[in-house]
């Protein structure tokens, strides 16, 4: 059992708390039995797995599983187990994962997400987790957004991370202009647009453009818009949640596609 914090790999792992080691690194952390239980059922590659013994009994099955699956597994103590880990109460187990592998850029024939400079892991968690359950194709990332495999924004997509294709991608207007070259629609939310949302034909292959949390959408990525809509509200609110808007169109988009079919 490690019971040292001045254990070399734990000190490692420990580093992994900080954006810049898991860039160096190319890892990152999964913290919680829901988590590890989700890379389980995709088979997403797992490095190191450190677990408690108490832990170890309330999950043997999964404990069992991991260990055939992960490269090392190492029994640790509460208190190393707590300085492993990012929140306050962690049930007990921490895993080391690569990177995934990065996504390339497909011909969409669905629904997929653009979001830029977003700053709040909360919100990109949910929303990682709205677009699995609606089906979407993908999310691409400007490198001004906060990164998605912080902490947060894995405990908030509740696992759905591991279902999604995710990209930051450094060119991402060249992106734009190429999906625009294929016909694809480019969707943004603008609060002086006259159309409404639920008025864009999203049985068409479309990517929904949404902005930072405080200022939107770029005038720069606005301008590779096919179709500009807004979300109605009362004129006392002057806007929504990112992700509530991601989830308003996402789950348009469905709508359609089933009554489409």
């Amino acid at each position: 059992m490690l019971t040292s914090l001045q254990n070399p790999l734990v000190k490692e792992i420990r580093k992994l708390h900080q954006g810049k080691f898991r860039r160096q690194q190319g890892q990152f952390l999964l913290e919680g039995t829901h988590l590890l239980q989700e890379a389980l059922a995709v088979g997403y590659p797992l490095s190191v797995v450190c677990h408690t013994p108490a832990w170890q009994v309330r999950y043997p099955d999964l404990a069992d599983a991991l260990a055939q699956s992960a490269q090392d597994i190492e029994v640790v103590s509460e208190e190393v187990l707590q300085s492993l880990a990012t929140t306050v109460h962690p049930d007990g187990v921490v895993a080391v994962a690569p990177h995934r592998a990065t996504a390339t850029v497909p011909d969409l024939t669905g629904i997929a997400l653009v979001i830029e400079t977003l700053q709040d892991p909360g919100n990109l968690g949910t929303i990682i987790r709205t677009a699995t359950a609606a089906q979407a194709d993908g999310l691409w990332l400007s490198t001004d957004s906060v990164a998605p495999d912080h902490p947060k924004v894995l405990r908030a997509s509740a696992g759905q991370w591991f279902r999604l294709p995710i990209l930051v991608d450094p060119q991402l207007e060249d992106t734009l202009k190429t999906w625009r070259s294929q016909g694809v629609q480019l969707v943004a939310t603008l609060p002086n647009a006259s159309m409404d949302y639920w008025a864009v034909d999203f049985t068409r292959p479309t990517v929904i453009l949404l902005g930072n949390e405080g200022a939107g959408l770029s005038k720069t990525l606005q301008q590779y818009a096919t179709v500009a809509v807004n979300i109605p509200m009362h004129p006392a609110v002057e806007s929504l949640n990112v992700a509530i808007s991601a989830a308003l169109l996402l789950y348009e988009a469905q709508r359609q596609r089933r009554r489409s079919l």
